[in-house]
């Protein structure tokens, strides 16, 4: 006989895997956050390989025109390489914001769906009726024109 401590433990590891194949919880949150840091790591890569770009044509040219284009190579990625970063953070963010949204949507369903008084608004698809003295009778010539 199992123990109810180890019973609610395989209870909620089957619910919660219920949940994932059902995709009732959503991984996306923390992956996002794995991506972000892959693609942050990637990006500095490509920040190095711009100084060390700009150090190799300085050390290959040797004249003082040559080590000006080493500092503007160096500069240069490095710039590209704080802009890409700013730009992939705010891909991320994008990304985390709309899954957000599709929790908050998720959560007002579950509200809606298990409210009474949303479901006999949710019901209603008929406009109400205009009150009488707002409706006017048109006339036969009002018709014509």
């Amino acid at each position: 006989m199992t123990s109810p401590r180890s019973a609610s433990t395989s209870d909620t590891r089957s619910s919660l895997l219920w949940r994932m194949l059902t995709l009732e919880q959503m991984t996306t949150g923390s992956l996002v956050h794995l991506v972000y840091w892959f693609g942050l790591g990637v990006i500095s890569l490509g920040g190095f390989g711009a100084i060390g770009g700009g150090v190799g044509t300085a050390l290959r040219e040797g004249v003082p025109m040559g080590i000006l284009l080493g500092i503007a190579i160096a500069a240069a990625g490095l710039l590209v390489t704080a802009a890409m970063a700013i730009v992939w953070r705010s891909f991320c963010e994008f990304y985390v914001v709309i899954i957000g949204i599709g929790e908050d949507l998720r959560a007002l369903r579950r509200r809606v769906d298990s409210d009474p008084a949303f479901a006999a608004v949710e019901g209603d698809a008929t406009p109400p009726a205009p009150p009488a003295s707002a409706r006017r009778r048109r006339s036969p010539a009002d018709r014509d024109q």
